[in-house]
């Protein structure tokens, strides 16, 4: 069963789940993260402390709204449109990731958050 999360960046909030995955109840069970993000094009990602390989969730075939973890940084990705890697309005993400989950809201709200300096991640 899926894991009901909230996303706030700034002032956006938005609604999102975690899958039921080993790797989306790990990162489950460490909630809340509030920490700084980094940004991609339209991806905030940051470091978690989660430290997972691949598993086979992993992809490159992003959409928009998808929640990822990146192995090579240790980071969660929330995908909300293209990053520099796209050639279309789906987003690439740099490396292969571990699909993690999903929003379920409108993921493009979240352009408005860039340049919040904070993210906050949790149950609901």
């Amino acid at each position: 069963m899926s894991t009901p999360i909230k996303i706030t960046a700034g002032k956006i909030t938005v609604a999102a789940e975690l899958a039921d995955t080993d790797l989306a109840k790990t990162i489950a069970g460490k909630l809340p993260i509030e920490t700084s993000p980094n940004v991609w094009g339209d991806e905030f990602y940051f470091a978690i402390p989660v430290r997972s390989g691949l598993d086979e969730t992993a992809t490159s075939k992003i959409k928009v709204g998808d929640i990822g973890f990146w192995p090579p940084g240790n980071a969660m990705a929330i995908f909300f449109g293209p990053t520099p890697m796209s050639s279309g309005a789906d987003p690439v993400p740099a490396s292969a990731v571990c699909l993690i989950g999903r929003i379920t809201d409108d993921a493009s709200l979240l352009r408005k958050a860039k340049g919040a300096g904070k993210i906050r991640i949790e149950a609901v």
